[in-house]
């Protein structure tokens, strides 16, 4: 009997939910890094074996809107409630739980399989991993309860395995041997965002957005022309830097680390603009497919 089903991952931004998805497709689908928000976009990653195939979906984290950017990053997270075969909740061992009571309260109102995991538990002791296991269960009584530390890829087979339990009957979704349903225009810019997280502190790495304006593969080389958008243009010179160097910067990384993912050289030229307060901006949100076209 095969099987295949949607598995959409939700929880709170800073609790390594994009840590966890990498580990359970064995590719590195959304991005990392240790500053929260990171994720902006429900991002595709699937996995087949021989009976079953498994359509993962990294929700962004769920938080208290201050703009209309969170608000649609909420509704992603929320929306991934009604199409889920399979709920992965996921926590740490330092969240506070009070603060995403309501969305809880969704969860369990659901009646979509969960399974709730406990990520990063190697910075804790067995006590106060038993402790906040409890916590869980009193909240969430109906999931089943998996400790995890993505990071140390330890009980990750265990996880897996719960998942393809639970995944209905059914034919896939996708041919075999497709790895996600985001184009490389995609992975471009979210490669360049993130060097733009590891590399900027304070407001710049949520002021800003990437947009692949062209795209032209060959055999040999991929040519990529990028625009950073930011929110202010004060933060115009602070992504560009004294002579350039921070623009530099980034897009040297970016685009070694874009060589890597594709396996080939890439010429990347960027350009940086702004698009005044865009995180309140409805056009400009609807465009970077934040908010569906009417």
């Amino acid at each position: 009997m095969f099987r295949s089903g949607f598995v959409n991952i939700v929880g709170n931004p800073n609790v390594g939910k994009s840590t966890l998805m990498n580990a359970l497709v064995g590719e590195r689908i959304s991005i990392i890094t240790s500053k929260a928000q990171t994720t902006r976009h429900r991002i595709m990653g699937i996995v087949n074996g021989e009976d079953f195939q498994i359509v993962y979906s990294d929700t962004p984290g769920v938080l208290k809107p201050n703009y209309k950017l969170q608000e649609s990053m909420l509704r992603f997270s929320v929306g991934a409630l009604a199409d889920a075969d399979v709920l992965l909740y996921v926590t740490d061992m330092v969240e506070d739980a009070t603060k995403h009571s309501d969305f809880i309260d969704k969860v369990k109102l659901s009646a979509i399989p969960t399974l709730l995991v406990i990520n990063k538990i190697d910075l804790a002791d067995q006590e106060r991993l038993s402790a906040k296991t409890d916590m869980w269960r009193s909240l969430l009584p109906e999931a089943r309860i998996i400790p995890t530390s993505a990071t140390n890829n330890f009980n990750i087979d265990n996880l897996f395995n719960a998942i393809v339990e639970l995944l209905p009957p059914g034919e896939p979704y996708f041919p075999a041997d497709t790895l996600t349903d985001k184009p490389l225009r995609f992975f471009a810019s979210e490669i360049i965002r993130g060097q733009i997280l590891l590399n900027f502190d304070k407001e710049i790495p949520y002021s800003v957005e990437v947009v692949i304006e062209s795209y032209k593969e060959s055999p040999e080389i991929d040519r990529i022309g990028a625009v950073i958008y930011v929110a202010r243009n004060s933060q115009k010179g602070i992504i560009i830097g004294h002579k350039g160097a921070m623009l530099k910067k980034v897009g040297t990384a970016a685009r070694k680390e874009l060589e890597a993912f594709l396996q080939k050289k890439v010429f990347l030229e960027i350009f940086v603009k702004v698009g005044e307060d865009w995180r309140n901006n409805e056009r400009m949100l609807r465009n970077f497919g934040y908010i569906d076209k009417e």
